[in-house]
């Protein structure tokens, strides 16, 4: 039976979180937005009610719908793309900890990402590198195990790494065996004041400029054994696998696979602002002695902005409810939500931009925010190009490339 009326539950999540984006996050976008910097006060805002925090987002995990997170997500980035993701941004090291570290780890380095209260903290996901972006398989980061110490040293260079720097726990990712590509590679924990890495440089962005990004570099990084996701005994394991030609699974590598409809929510959050805020505008905005909305092709746009949000929301939700109840994901369902939400962002917050003329172009109204926000969605966690050569090698079974 398929149903698609939400639980209360549901519409309590939802109407808790659009209220702290509606009263906290939108006044806000504009000030932070500006200035470029990480709001730590809000951060700060939403820890103290409970939505920044691996509680919140374990019960986000723990629905068997799956539509917890989405739903969630959507509301978070309605209000704003750039706090959103300086609020949610530690999650993906989070999920990289929770999906390929022994229960050890988690329980030590979980609650370390977000800090308390009173001084939270934000944690980093480090995997993309200036050579190494679409192509994971040629990442030149190196892993060395040291036995005499127990350790492993790390030496490289990662980009565009969200909260790289102000971290304090960084997930980096790193090759322990290069001739086996993408399955020769494992995560790591480098805990706060690890010495040797360094971020010298923060990314100017075109958008979502609340939120920090920034290089990330290793140089001599020694970190103990115990920082190895899941363990050197099951790295091993996997690696034997691997050199024999058998099948691997590469946890970490998986994290980007399970988010991605994740990332569809965001996106949809963003188009929705756009289409709500020019759909009022349209209707007061008045040219020729009526309404813009009265005319055909405004009125037009407006259908079609709606009709894609639809779409994009069911394809994020299916894929959130397959992900969550272990359904595998036979026709690159997951890269789909990510794929049509992130361009019926773009294109629905440019649409927005067009209704709005002149008006829409101007930083006094927040579609052009939304617009230079949107961008991002059809580039990070996999670009549209790569969304696509995994849809279409899941429905034709070619190896393409």
């Amino acid at each position: 039976m398929v149903d698609f009326e939400l639980t209360d539950d549901h519409e309590e999540l939802r109407t808790w979180i659009h209220g702290f984006a509606e009263s906290v996050i939108r006044p806000a976008a504009h000030e932070w937005d500006e200035r470029e910097e990480t709001p730590w006060p809000i951060i700060q805002e939403a820890a103290k009610i409970g939505l920044y925090g691996f509680e919140t987002v374990a019960e986000f995990w723990a629905d068997g719908t799956g539509l917890s997170l989405p739903i969630a997500l959507e509301e978070l980035f309605w209000g704003d793309a750039g706090i959103g993701l300086a609020i949610y941004g530690t999650n993906l090291a989070v999920a990289s900890i929770y999906s390929a570290g022994d229960p050890e780890q988690l329980v030590e380095w979980i609650p370390q990402c977000y800090g308390d209260v009173d001084k939270p903290a934000v944690a980093a996901f480090c995997s993309t590198e200036p050579e190494a972006g679409s192509d994971v398989g040629a990442m030149r980061t190196r892993a060395v195990y040291d036995e005499a110490t127990d350790e492993w040293v790390l030496n490289g260079n990662k980009c565009f790494a969200t909260n790289g720097g102000i971290a304090g726990v960084h997930v980096v990712m790193a090759s322990v065996d290069p001739s086996l590509g993408s399955r020769g590679q494992a995560g790591f924990i480098v805990p706060p004041g690890t010495p040797g890495l360094t971020s010298p440089t923060k990314m100017k962005k075109l958008g979502l400029r609340a939120s920090h990004t920034a290089d990330v570099y290793l140089d001599d990084v020694r970190v103990p054994g115990s920082c190895l996701l899941g363990g050197k005994e099951a790295l091993d394991e996997r690696l034997a696998r691997a050199r024999e030609g058998k099948k691997a699974s590469n946890k970490s590598m998986q994290t980007f696979e399970l988010t991605r409809p994740s990332v569809g929510a965001m996106a949809v959050g963003i188009a929705r602002a756009a289409y709500e805020y020019s759909l009022e505008y349209a209707k007061t905005r008045v040219q020729f002695g009526k309404p813009i909305v009265e005319n055909q092709a405004i009125a037009f746009m407006l259908a079609d902005m709606a009709m894609d949000i639809e779409a994009a929301r069911l394809l994020v939700w299916r894929a959130a409810w397959m992900g969550r109840n272990g359904k595998k994901f036979t026709m690159g369902e997951g890269s789909m939500s990510k794929l049509k939400a992130g361009e019926v962002a773009v294109r629905t917050t440019e649409q927005a931009v067009q209704i709005l003329g002149g008006y829409g172009y101007s930083r006094e109204h927040p579609v052009e925010r939304w617009y230079r926000d949107s961008k991002i969605f059809t580039i990070f966690e996999g670009t549209s190009e790569i969304q696509r050569l995994v849809i279409a090698r899941q429905i034709s079974g070619a190896s393409l490339r």
